[in-house]
């Protein structure tokens, strides 16, 4: 960004004439929130971000702001435990889709682990990863209150604005039906752990119900 005029630009675009028109009448794209800065993203970025932040600041934000707190980007159980203590109403098991380190922990393998000793205590989300309604019915039934799906609904908005994404949504939403119904499966309160099955679990020669998704 801003795209580059290339001659495969201009052979793709003679047969568009209405887009060649506005590409060349129009200002070039950019990111707004990059538009007043001169420095480079990765400036930018190590600007906004604070790496001595401890979770004695969590104290100080949780005494001045008496709404909802919700904490992103939980990657360990012990990080889960240490949120909740300094009194986060919700957390959020993510690794942020991977951008900052690709070999970042799953959250759908930390979150079993969470559920069995925060559930009821917070609020447990999951982001990353959720690409379908199998996904969303996995992350459910291994004990999430409910999930994020940014980077689906992305895809939607891309391709079709709003309209898009009020297709993603209800893609998602007959998948996540579909994937109960073949699990057997009429309520989400009925989904258990024991419909899921991770891929290198130390449990999978524990016997399985006869419907059961492996990931």
């Amino acid at each position: 960004i801003p795209p580059a005029l290339t001659l495969k630009t201009v052979v793709d675009a003679s047969y568009r004439p209405a887009w060649w028109f506005n590409f060349l009448t129009h200002e070039p794209l950019s990111f707004a929130s990059l538009s007043r800065y001169s420095g480079t993203v990765a400036d930018l970025i190590n600007s906004m971000f604070d790496p001595t932040l401890t979770f004695e600041d969590l104290d100080w934000l949780r005494s001045v702001w008496k709404g909802n707190l919700v904490v992103k980007g939980i990657q360990t159980l012990d990080d889960a435990r240490k949120a909740v203590d300094h009194g986060a109403d919700g957390i959020i098991l993510s690794n942020h889709g991977g951008r900052q380190l690709d070999r970042a922990p799953v959250p759908l393998h930390l979150l079993p682990r969470v559920a069995a000793e925060l559930k009821g205590k917070t609020e447990i989300i999951l982001d990353t990863g959720i690409m379908s309604g199998g996904d969303i019915v996995a992350a459910l039934a291994l004990g999430a209150d409910f999930t994020l799906i940014g980077r689906a609904y992305l895809y939607g908005l891309m391709a079709g604005g709003r309209k898009g994404v009020d297709r993603t949504i209800e893609i998602l939403g007959t998948q996540t039906a579909r994937t109960m119904q073949l699990l057997g499966v009429n309520r989400i309160e009925d989904l258990t752990p024991d419909h899921v099955r991770l891929l290198g679990d130390a449990t999978a020669d524990v016997k399985l119900p006869d419907a059961a998704m492996t990931l």
